[in-house]
C-alpha cells in the first residue's frame, strides 16, 4: 500500500456520518458478555453473533470499518465467504486488534501496560495477508491514589508508538488508543489533567518513532467523571472540556479522531459525540465514533443466542449505528430512543 493509500484509508475511516464498529473482544471478555445472555462462549456461537454484526444490512450506511479479533479475522460467514472479504464486499473496512491485552506493570503496583510487540512484524504482515486495512493497539490508564505515573504513561505511549510504526512499515493504517479508564471516583477535573498528559505523551513518541501523523487514527476516551464520583458531570460539560482536551493536545494534522464508549450507556455515549459536533464546528479533524459495547449491548440483548431473534437485533444495531451517525453530524436528538 502507498503513502497515498494509507492516507486514502485513514479518511476513509473518519468519512462524514460515519464510524467504526468494534468487534474485537478477548475470549474473557466475549464470555462476560455471553454470560450475561446465559449462553456459552464456542467458537461457533462467537462466530454465530460476529456473523449477525457483520452481515447486518445497511449497516455500510453508518460504518467505515469493523475492528476484528484474531479469531474471527480467520473466520467464515454463513455463506461460507471470508469475513474480511465479506465487509470489503460491503465497502467496510476490515480492522484488527493486534495488542496481547493490558497485564501488570513490573514495579508500579495498580498499573498496566499493554504487552504484544514481539512477533508484531510477523503478524502485521499475515493480517495485511488476511484483508485487514487497518490495526488497533489499546493502552489502559488507571487513575487511583497516586497513579497514573509518568513511567507507566511514558511505557504504555512507547510501546503505541512503535506498534504505529510497524503497522505504516506494513501498510496498515495505525489506531492508537490510550484510554484513560473511568471506573474510579475521580472529577472530571482529573481526568482531563491525565487524559492530557497522556495525550502529549502520546505524540511526543509517535514523533520520536516517525510515524506520519497523517495516516494514523486516534482512538480516545472523553474526559467525563469517573463512575464513582459523586458529582457527574453533564453531557454539555463533558463535550467542552474534551474538545478542549483535544484542541490543546492533539496535532491538526491527524485524520480524525474516535472515541470509546470505556463503560457509558449506548444512549449516554451517542449524546456526548451529538454535544460535542452540535457545538463546535471547523475543528481540525472529524470527531466520530469506535464504540464496541455502545453499539452491541441492545443488539446482544435482544439476539440472546437464538436464531430467530437475528432480525430483531439486527435491527436494534442499524439503531444504535444510525444513531451514532447521526451525532456525527450534530443531528441526534434524544426523541430517536423513544421512537425506537
Amino acid at each position: 500500500m502507498s503513502k497515498q493509500e494509507l492516507e486514502t484509508t485513514a479518511q476513509a475511516m473518519v468519512a462524514k456520518g460515519k464510524g467504526i464498529l468494534a468487534i474485537d473482544e478477548s475470549l474473557p471478555t466475549i464470555k462476560k458478555r455471553f454470560d450475561s445472555i446465559g449462553i456459552d462462549s464456542t467458537e461457533g456461537n462467537r462466530r454465530a453473533y460476529r456473523d449477525l454484526l457483520i452481515t447486518n444490512p445497511g449497516g455500510n450506511h453508518y460504518i467505515s470499518g469493523m475492528i476484528l479479533f484474531d479469531e474471527t479475522i480467520r473466520q467464515s460467514s454463513n455463506n461460507g465467504r471470508p469475513f474480511p472479504q465479506v465487509l470489503i464486499d460491503q465497502d467496510i473496512m476490515p480492522g484488527i486488534k493486534v495488542d496481547a491485552g493490558a497485564k501488570n506493570l513490573a514495579g508500579h503496583p495498580g498499573e498496566k501496560i499493554s504487552e504484544g510487540l514481539d512477533g508484531l512484524r510477523e503478524r502485521l504482515a499475515e493480517y495485511r495477508e488476511l484483508g485487514a486495512r487497518f490495526a488497533k493497539w489499546r493502552a489502559v490508564i488507571t487513575i487511583g491514589d497516586r497513579i497514573p505515573t509518568t513511567g507507566c504513561i511514558e511505557a504504555n505511549a512507547h510501546a503505541l508508538a512503535r506498534y504505529a510504526a510497524l503497522c505504516q512499515e506494513a501498510s496498515l493504517v495505525p489506531m492508537v488508543e490510550p484510554e484513560v479508564l473511568m471506573d474510579a471516583d475521580n472529577t472530571i477535573t482529573r481526568c482531563y489533567e491525565v487524559t492530557e498528559a497522556t495525550l502529549k505523551t502520546l505524540f511526543y513518541e509517535l514523533y520520536r518513532q516517525r510515524v506520519t501523523l497523517e495516516h494514523t487514527i486516534l482512538k480516545v476516551n472523553m474526559v467525563i467523571s469517573g463512575k464513582k464520583c459523586p458529582v457527574q458531570a453533564g453531557i454539555q460539560e463533558v463535550a467542552d472540556q474534551t474538545v478542549q482536551c483535544l484542541l490543546n493536545n492533539v496535532p491538526a494534522s491527524l485524520p480524525g479522531i474516535v472515541f470509546l464508549s470505556g463503560g457509558q450507556s449506548p444512549e449516554l455515549a451517542t449524546a456526548h459525540l451529538n454535544a460535542m459536533n452540535a457545538g463546535y464546528h471547523n475543528l481540525p479533524w472529524p470527531l466520530s465514533f469506535s464504540y464496541g459495547r455502545a453499539l452491541q449491548e441492545p443488539c446482544l440483548k435482544a439476539w440472546a443466542g437464538k436464531v430467530k431473534n437475528a432480525d430483531i437485533a439486527r435491527e436494534a444495531l442499524l439503531h444504535r449505528e444510525k444513531c451514532n451517525s447521526l451525532a456525527c453530524l450534530g443531528k441526534y436528538s434524544g426523541d430517536m430512543e423513544q421512537a425506537a
